[in-house]
């Protein structure tokens, strides 16, 4: 091995570590802050968590899942039709109609919000779970869309024109050739659908007013703004940790799939 590939895989080395130390140490702190107790180590910043009068309930559970799901599904659904399309059709004004789709990204949604908010009233979706998971997949379709026109493009045209041979039509080949092949992207676009809905704070703080349709995110925020000045913050790291757990399994598990996804959506051919 010559000194400049050791020394190449030696800065590659340091570089990643001290990344990972930097991206792992909040929520390492956090997992312990969540864990210290007044006489040690224990759990019961969670009991408190899950028990106090401002604590997470199972309905906020529910909600947060109820507008992960239906944000993952919009979103696997519409990416997936919009890419087949731009991918793997030609029609006039394609590529206009994508460098708009892809302009989305350029609008903060934030500044946005107050509008949408006045949309979702007129549509009689004001304050609901349908209504903010809407708007969650409106903001995820840019990049989802992006990602799954790059991965249909990477797919050899063998393949679709050998389905079209046996007598499949176009629905018949994205559903039977097309999808199995791009599943990593599919799995990428979910995972950071899911993400995204999961843990969103900013769209569930202006879209709804009513207690009982708080997402999780809000529940733990609403501990320290209902606690007249005395905060918990064990308790709230514990939420942090809670919300964290379910993000952190869904990428082990899919990690190489994630990956692949990625890689994917940014080479063709």
């Amino acid at each position: 091995m010559t000194r400049s590939s050791l020394t190449s895989r030696w800065s590659y080395y340091i570089t990643g570590t001290a990344l990972a130390i930097l991206f792992l140490s909040p929520l390492l702190w956090s997992g312990w802050a969540s864990l210290r107790t007044g006489t040690g180590f224990g759990l019961e910043n969670y009991d408190r968590l899950f028990t106090s009068d401002n604590g997470i309930r199972v309905h906020h559970v529910v909600n947060s899942l109820t507008v992960s799901a239906l944000t993952v599904a919009g979103t696997l659904l519409v990416a997936t039709l919009g890419g087949y399309a731009f991918g793997r059709f030609r029609f006039p004004g394609r590529d206009l109609l994508f460098l708009l789709t892809l302009a989305i990204l350029m609008v903060p949604y934030a500044t946005i919000l107050i509008a949408l908010y006045v949309l979702l009233g007129w549509i009689g979706l004001q304050d609901s779970l349908i209504g903010l998971s809407l708007v969650l997949i409106m903001f995820q379709l840019p990049f989802s869309i992006f990602m799954m026109r790059n991965s249909f493009e990477a797919v050899p045209r063998e393949l679709e024109e050998s389905a079209q041979v046996d007598g499949c039509n176009s629905v018949s080949t994205l559903l039977r050739i097309m999808l199995p092949a791009v599943k990593p992207g599919l799995v990428t676009v979910g995972l950071f659908a899911f993400l995204t809905s999961w843990s969103e704070f900013f769209a569930p703080l202006i879209l709804l007013n009513s207690t009982d349709q708080f997402t999780t995110t809000l529940a733990v925020v609403n501990m320290r703004t209902a606690s007249h000045g005395s905060i918990d913050y064990a308790a709230l790291e514990a939420g942090v940790v809670f919300m964290a757990v379910p993000c952190l399994l869904l990428f082990a598990f899919m990690q190489r799939s994630y990956v692949r996804g990625f890689t994917s959506g940014a080479l063709k051919g």
